[in-house]
This record gives C-alpha cells, structure tokens and sequence, in this order.
C-alpha cells in the first residue's frame, strides 16, 4: 500500500472516458471509489462551422489554427475525411501557424507531421495560451485566427484573440452532453446531500455543471451545495477550479500537475486533514 492513503474514504469520481481506471487507482491509495460518468460526447449534428473551417484552410484564408484538446483535433478530422483528402488537409495546416493549447494535441499534430509553432505550458489554460503568443511576439493584427473548440466555447480566450488584433473564427467540433443513464448522477447527488461522500474528484468543469444540472430538475440544487461545502474538492487544475469557484464552491485541492495520476496521489495524501478542516468550519 502506498505511502498516501485516503484511509477507507468515500471518493466519488464523475470521469467518463476514464472512469475503470481512476477507479482503480483510488482504490490502490486505499479509498472506496464511487463511480458516476458525468457526462457523454455528442457529436455535433451540422458540421457546416468545420465544413467552412476546412474550405477557408485549403483556400489560404487562414493564418493560424489553435487546436485545444487532442480529442477535438482528432474529431475535427474525422468530420473533414470525408469531405477533403486527410493528407490535403495536414498539408494545408502544414503552411500556417499551429498553436496548441497542451500536450495532447500536440502528440496529435506530430502524429500528423504538422509543426506546432507555439504550445502552451502547464497549467494548459486559455492564459497560457495568449501568454505564450505574448511571448513569442506573434502578430495577430488583421490575421485570420480559427480555434478548435471543445464541448463549451471559451469566450476569454476568443476575446483574448481579438484583443490582440485577430479575426476569430470558432469551429466547434463536439459538445458534451449528459449520460443516457443519469442514475449514477443522482445517486452520486443523493450521496453528497445525505454526507456519504467524502472526496469528489474533478476532472472537467463539465461534471461540476452536470452535478448541478442533475440537482437542479430534481429540486436539489442548494443542498447540493451544501453538501459538497463537507466535501473534499479535488481538481485537476485551473480551468476546472474556476467552474467550481462560479459555483459558489471552494476549492480544497487542485493537482500540482493536471493529470490523473497527480490528482489521486495528492488527494490520498491531504483528504483526511482537508475533510476534518471542512468539517469543522460547516459545524
């Protein structure tokens, strides 16, 4: 058994894609994981904004493209194939500037042997992103800038183009929606209210909007939140803190590192003295 350990402690984890997994490592660091997927990918019905993106591309109408998450450039593709031949559209992004917003798609662009020209640092967020273009003294006045979205748009980031001078052009490529099967989200609310969760693990701001979401058709919102004031807030990182912060909520923990593995060592570590402290404050 590792050093950390969460001590027998309730940890509900609301990830979808990676749901086993983390589950099984909440229980390695000694927790009880309750599993709830918060959340499914839905592709978007109408392409047209991707359909458009790639006729403005191959056309030389662009001068960079942010790509955001490895999921969403390799969704993007996915939708262009059947339309464009795949090797036209690397070619394409091959002759503007690639800015990606973190590891992920990074590794997709190599995959697809197109240079990246700027890529965030950790902590992955939108500011990084423009800070990194603020350091690389790219210009952007009057360039023709088209950003990969995911699942939610982000307005700071789009404003933060414009600000420096950029038309933006948003190409959302797939959206979020909830489970088909909403009753683990429910249970996972009923658990909350009823203080049988000790530890939430956050990966995503969507699963915060979904908890609430689910809480709010069944008349639960305000002692959701309650609920999760007892509660250990561990997320992954900014973006995620900043979803739960607009909800009223403090963040208890936040992953030195965004990634999975970071997220469950730290909380294992810290849960039991965090637990006691929120405790203690909520009477």
């Amino acid at each position: 058994m590792p050093v950390a350990n969460f001590q027998g402690l309730t940890v509900l984890t609301l990830e979808t894609r990676r749901g086993q997994e983390i589950s099984r490592l909440i229980e390695t660091y000694g927790g009880k994981p309750l599993h709830a997927p918060a959340m499914r990918e839905v592709p978007l019905s109408s392409n047209l904004e991707a359909l458009k993106f790639a006729d403005a591309l191959l056309e030389g109408k662009l001068d960079a493209v942010v790509f955001l998450t490895g999921v969403g450039a390799r969704a993007l593709s996915n939708v262009l194939e059947g339309v464009h031949p795949t090797e036209k559209f690397f070619e394409a992004l091959r002759k503007v500037s690639v800015i990606a917003r973190g590891p992920k798609p990074v590794a997709v662009l190599r995959e697809w042997n197109v240079p990246v020209a700027l890529a965030a640092p950790e902590p992955n967020t939108w500011r990084e992103v423009l800070q990194a273009i603020d350091d690389s003294e790219l210009d952007l006045r009057d360039k023709h800038v088209a950003v990969q979205e995911y699942g939610v748009s982000n307005p700071e980031l789009l404003e933060g183009l414009r600000g420096r001078g950029a038309h933006v052009t948003p190409v959302p490529v797939y959206q979020w929606d909830l489970p088909e099967d909403t009753a683990p989200l429910r249970t996972a609310v009923s658990s909350i209210i009823a203080r049988q969760i000790d530890v939430a693990l956050f990966t995503t701001g969507v699963q915060v909007s979904h908890l609430f979401q689910i809480a709010e058709q069944d008349g639960k919102k305000d002692a959701l939140k309650a609920g999760l004031e007892n509660v250990v807030k561990a997320s992954i990182g900014p973006t995620t803190s900043e979803v739960l912060r607009s909800y009223g909520l403090s963040v208890d923990l936040e992953a030195s590192h965004p990634k999975m593995g970071f997220l469950v060592k730290e909380a294992a570590e810290q849960s039991e003295a965090l637990l006691q402290r929120n405790r203690l404050h909520s009477g």
